[in-house]
């Protein structure tokens, strides 16, 4: 199953998941994006969210304002449904509603290998990389991740220039658990004083690194445009077209 998390208080760009997007609101079209894969639940934070979802037929359901992150409203969506421990449910952000189906279904197998949690991530320049609105990770020899950071890592210390050698690769928002492995993450301390990486970035996903879990990285490529700002939402209209969601 897929689950959408939607905050609707955005801190950078407040309201973005209303935004259009070649006439649906954002959170719809994402919805009806992934509805293309798996079966799918928008977990929102807001009524006037959840009554515009089913108004365009999409499945809602009402979250708690208080979560600090999309994983724990999954959570509590996960738990509200009823779904199963062995579940697998992919976690698509409300924000990328440009994400190429075959990514999904790439985590989706990553899961079905028995990984605690799996994530994606996909090569970017050294220009992207130096964005901090930019998410990068680097990874093992096994292809689990060691970190993530809205700073450049690896850090090419013999590189002088912006011609760097150093390959760097973007994180991908979108997640991979069963019920049981989600169980288990939103149950690690999350206080400021608990999981300070996490408070620090801004990143979830080091809740689990902080605490020894590992997240299996899939390596893919994307030519989606994830929406966290104003300016995002502006390339990723001049990038796409309204052919983008034609069956």
């Amino acid at each position: 199953m897929i689950i959408i998390p939607a905050r609707l208080a955005s801190t950078r760009f407040p309201n973005k998941i209303l935004a259009d997007i070649f006439g649906l609101p954002m959170v719809v079209r994402s919805a009806k994006n992934a509805a293309k894969i798996d079966e799918v639940c928008v977990a929102c934070d807001d009524i006037s969210v959840l009554e515009l979802c089913k108004s365009h037929k999409v499945r809602a359901i009402l979250t708690s304002k208080d979560h600090q992150s999309g994983t724990d409203r999954c959570y509590e969506a996960a738990k509200k449904l009823g779904l199963p421990s062995s579940e697998i449910i992919v976690n698509v952000q409300a924000d990328e509603p440009f994400l190429e189906p075959e990514i999904v279904q790439a985590l989706q197998g990553k899961m079905a290998q028995g990984a605690f949690m799996a994530s994606c991530a996909t090569p970017i320049t050294q220009t992207q990389a130096l964005n901090p609105n930019v998410v990068k990770v680097v990874v093992d020899s096994s292809g689990n991740a060691l970190y993530f950071s809205r700073s450049i890592i690896p850090y090419d210390r013999d590189c002088a220039t912006l011609e760097s050698s150093a390959q760097y690769l973007g994180h991908l928002g979108v997640y991979g658990y069963s019920v049981e492995s989600l169980k288990e993450f939103c149950a690690l301390p999350q206080s400021k004083e608990h999981s300070p990486l996490e408070h620090r970035e801004k990143l979830e996903q080091l809740r689990a690194l902080y605490y020894g879990k590992r997240i299996a990285m899939v390596l893919v490529e994307t030519q989606s445009i994830g929406i966290d700002t104003p300016e995002d939402l502006q390339k990723a209209l001049e990038k796409f077209s309204a052919r983008a969601f034609e069956e």
